[in-house]
């Protein structure tokens, strides 16, 4: 496990244009929340809702803003998660990405897109429930965390193996349960790195411009070197390609 941080290094330093040109869809899946009439808040390089706003001014507009936002959100970021780890499996498997795969892409797409989705509502409805207990934070986070396990080697499982979204779901907590090393180390080292690049930023910028530039970094430079952590994990199952 441990040359697996220099393995993912090397596939995002030899396929860096590539890498950066389909992060862009990181960052405007984040700007579109941000520019939208939407009560949201930068912190650590995400943007969030603010369930007060939402749940005390809830009306058809404001549903419908939100639904909207969050729709086009989510298929940036799906093409984003598609296209990073179609470059793994390129490299990975030593062979191009075929016509028939660049035809698939769509159907790739509409999966990944589909589980982020799910995983998304479940997350708004646990928040404003929480919100209405009192217990918003913790119950948002516990579920955050855990809902985030069958997600988390599913696009890999999607675009690697083309497996449909039950089969990848159902994979992706199999392998995270029995070897969880991969997941914790992702854990830890996202949020570690995220939390020095915004003390960095606020040093430098100040706490509101830092907020911006924090965004823009995570989801153009840190956001897709993970991404292909997760598929380069993901295809370790294979005993060959572990070395």
């Amino acid at each position: 496990m441990a040359n697996i941080l220099s393995e993912v290094l090397q596939t995002y330093k030899s396929n860096l244009k590539f890498v950066l040109f389909f992060s862009i869809p990181f960052v405007i899946a984040f700007l579109i929340p941000l520019f939208a009439p939407l009560p949201t808040y930068i912190s650590a390089g995400g943007i969030f809702i603010r369930s007060s706003s939402v749940v005390g001014n809830l009306n058809f507009l404001n549903l419908a803003v939100i639904l909207i936002a969050i729709f086009f959100s989510l298929l940036f970021i799906s093409f984003a998660f598609v296209a990073i780890s179609l470059i793994v499996k390129s490299r990975k498997t030593r062979s191009k990405i075929s016509k028939r795969v660049m035809q698939d892409i769509e159907r790739y797409i509409s999966k990944v897109f589909i589980l982020l989705l799910i995983y998304t509502f479940i997350l708004l409805a646990v928040n404003v429930l929480g919100y209405l207990y009192g217990n918003m934070d913790l119950i948002t986070a516990l579920v955050g965390f855990f809902g985030f396990i069958p997600l988390f080697y599913a696009p890999s499982a999607i675009v690697v193996d083309n497996k449909s979204m039950g089969r990848a779901v159902k994979d992706s907590i199999k392998l995270v349960v029995k070897n969880p090393g991969y997941f914790i180390l992702w854990f830890v080292l996202i949020s570690i790195i995220i939390s020095i690049v915004d003390f960095i930023m606020i040093a430098i910028a100040g706490a509101y411009l830092s907020m911006y530039l924090t965004l823009i970094i995570v989801s153009l430079f840190i956001l897709p070197y993970f991404v292909i952590f997760q598929a380069e994990a993901y295809m370790r199952r294979f005993a060959i390609l572990k070395h």
